[in-house]
């Protein structure tokens, strides 16, 4: 006997746990008791069926949206998306949590469960959360009416499908889509409280690269082979910050098609230096061109405007190092030619002479051949003239035109590439 005592309170606090877990695990499932209910929300339970919609064959249900933009927390272009948490807030009418009084009741948001609830989601997101430290960040509020405010806390990556033709002159519009999962339009209908006051928070927001610049709402309607759904959409533009740009990319590429004009200025026999400062100038600047790639889609349709300008700039730094390749080449060919008119000029008067002589004994030959010298001395003219359009006379010039020329199209390049992407 006293074994059996012994084992029973041995085992006894084992019994007891389990049927305190039963108690609880019955708890969850929604079956509460008297002593778990305030009076107010026991009453209000008494018959009332979550699974059917308020009015149900009675007409939609009007549901109001308003929006808190807490954060906007990242612009990804090369993912096309933001991350935003929002406070999303939500009310219609259920005449069933209709009590005495103009009081309002606010229930623990775990008690969502027990509620009719809209099946409310962002189409466009790729990933969403609700937030839940120290709790779920949900609020029920259900006023003497029977009107039920429901708000919650989320996170959510969201689609923006981005035009980066001016990038970074470039304004974004993307937009915040709010959709009825289930039910179509003869079940719910989504309207905003307060219009375009129903979105607070976007004139506050400092982003690192974007300002804010314009919003507004609208109300619409989806459309999908199972019917039409009640949708409305936050439209806001974006406007990139390009200071940052200027000092990071812009300025830069400037710079380095200056220094590359240092080189006209150099003595063309100067060829160790006037060939670094080119190689240099074109090498950095393809550096440039890469780094500016690197927070951006590296496969896309895009030409963009910094493409556009980093490519004017490679162009004339790559100008300017062709531009001695030539007066280099020019140089070397009229030394060539001073050198050639030295040693020929006692040659030419011993031709003279013994073409003098040759004159006197060959009349009838030479008259006979005329018309064969002719067409040979008017091939040597066409030779000469076509090597004279590609000699310059004194080839220290192109240095002291192209002083002129580069800076003077730069200057006019430039203004025709802000003009199209600040104005047009």
């Amino acid at each position: 006997m006293y074994l059996l005592l012994q084992l029973f309170w041995s085992i006894s606090p084992y019994i007891f746990i389990d049927v305190s877990s039963c108690m609880y695990s019955s708890n969850s499932w929604g079956e509460w008791n008297d002593s778990q209910l305030q009076p107010t929300i026991q009453k209000l339970m008494k018959g009332y069926n979550r699974y059917l919609r308020p009015n149900f064959n009675e007409g939609p249900v009007e549901i109001g949206m308003s929006l808190d933009i807490a954060s906007i927390d990242a612009i990804s272009e090369i993912n096309m998306d933001y991350t935003a948490t929002i406070f999303l807030r939500q009310r219609w009418r259920d005449s069933r949590l209709v009590f005495p009084g103009n009081e309002s009741v606010s229930v623990d948001g775990r008690l969502v469960s027990l509620l009719w609830i809209p099946d409310t989601f962002i189409p466009d997101s790729k990933r969403s959360f609700l937030h839940d430290v120290t709790v779920e960040n949900r609020l029920i509020r259900i006023f003497s009416n029977g009107t039920v405010l429901y708000a919650l806390r989320i996170t959510a990556t969201i689609a923006c499908n981005m035009d980066l033709t001016k990038y970074p002159m470039d304004r974004q519009v993307c937009t915040l889509q709010l959709e009825s999962w289930g039910y179509n339009l003869q079940d719910v209908v989504f309207y905003w409280t307060r219009g375009n006051d129903s979105v607070k928070g976007l004139d506050i927001l400092r982003l690192a690269q974007y300002s804010v610049e314009s919003y507004y709402t609208s109300v619409s309607e989806a459309v999908y082979e199972t019917g039409q759904y009640p949708k409305l959409v936050l439209h806001f533009t974006l406007r990139r910050n390009v200071l940052f740009f200027i000092l990071e990319t812009y300025v830069p590429s400037i710079l380095l098609v200056v220094l590359s004009w240092v080189s006209f200025w150099i003595s063309q026999s100067s060829v160790p230096a006037r060939v670094c400062i080119g190689v240099t100038t074109v090498l950095t600047m393809t550096t440039l061109m890469m780094g500016a790639r690197t927070s951006l889609p590296n496969a896309n349709c895009f030409i963009k405007a910094i493409d556009v300008y980093l490519g004017i700039c490679f162009t004339f730094i790559f100008g300017a190092l062709v531009e001695y390749a030539c007066a280099h080449f020019y140089n070397m060919q009229n030394q060539t030619i001073e050198d050639s008119v030295e040693i020929g000029s006692p040659a030419e008067e011993l031709t003279e002479q013994s073409a003098n002589s040759a004159t006197r004994n060959n009349v009838v030959s030479k008259e006979k051949v005329s018309g064969q010298g002719c067409s040979l001395s008017s091939v040597k003219d066409v030779s000469r003239r076509a090597a004279s359009a590609f000699t310059v006379e004194n080839p220290h010039n192109i240095d002291r035109r192209a002083r002129t020329v580069f800076p003077t199209a730069f200057l006019f390049v430039n203004i025709l590439y802000w003009l199209y992407y600040l104005f047009l």
